[in-house]
């Protein structure tokens, strides 16, 4: 069956679909030998022979869902230049898979490792909006007003952040536990909605993406998903 280039790519578990666009405008991809920049190329995997770099793409890849707990000092990347230790380094070598959006270097929680793009791109692109959700260790004990202020709007530098869930779940004479639900996906945007309202975070734990949570999966630890967990993201792709 004919598909976009870059969405074949991505179902081949060459790289989220973004990433795939990126590759093809780059014209690091050839399709039967003849390099192709346009991102609406179709073509068949049963048939095409597609190469990145001059390297042939699997023509078909099983699905593999890996959730993982990231702990502090690990990137969410799949690989670094500079050396320093990567999700990937959390899980055995083999399977192509990727993880699907981002936490800072000094956050933790769940990440998603798959070589499914299509899902990748569903969950990380913004415009698809799915729930995020985390506990925060700030600084201090923010008032109701200041919480009121979080789920109202925060304006940043690059634009209104809103949080759709804002509770405080433990209070304590130092620091307090926080519990936070946001659909937007912008780049450390707990951290800097808490350090505008004075309550800097000290600790940033996502424990949720869309239907997927943590759990109890210890830090540093991974588990496939379910078959419950697979179905519903299966689920989430069928919606338009």
């Amino acid at each position: 069956m004919a598909e976009r280039l870059q969405k074949a790519m991505a179902s081949a578990g060459v790289a989220s679909r973004r990433s795939c666009e990126e590759l093809i405008r780059q014209g690091r991809v050839q399709v039967n030998g003849v390099t192709v920049t346009e991102l609406g190329t179709q073509v068949d995997l049963s048939t095409d022979r597609v190469t990145v770099d001059g390297r042939p793409i699997p023509r078909q890849a099983s699905a593999v869902y890996l959730m993982v707990n990231k702990p502090r000092g690990f990137l969410s990347t799949a690989r670094d230049e500079r050396g320093r230790p990567t999700v990937m380094d959390l899980v055995p070598p083999g399977d192509r898979v990727y993880p699907v959006g981002r936490l800072d270097l000094d956050s933790e929680g769940l990440i998603l490792l798959t070589n499914d793009g299509e899902l990748a791109n569903l969950l990380a692109h913004p415009r698809y909006e799915h729930e995020k959700e985390y506990r925060a260790l700030v600084q201090g004990v923010p008032c109701e007003a200041l919480l009121q202020k979080l789920r109202q709007g925060i304006d940043l530098e690059d634009g209104l952040a809103t949080a759709d869930r804002v509770l405080l779940e433990q209070a304590g004479p130092q620091a307090s536990w926080l519990r936070l639900v946001l659909h937007q996906g912008r780049k450390r945007q707990v951290r800097r909605m808490c350090e505008a309202i004075g309550h800097p975070v000290q600790r940033l734990i996502r424990v949720r993406v869309g239907p997927l949570e943590l759990g109890d999966l210890p830090s540093g630890h991974y588990r496939s998903l379910t078959r419950p967990e697979i179905d519903q993201l299966m689920r989430m792709k069928e919606k338009p």
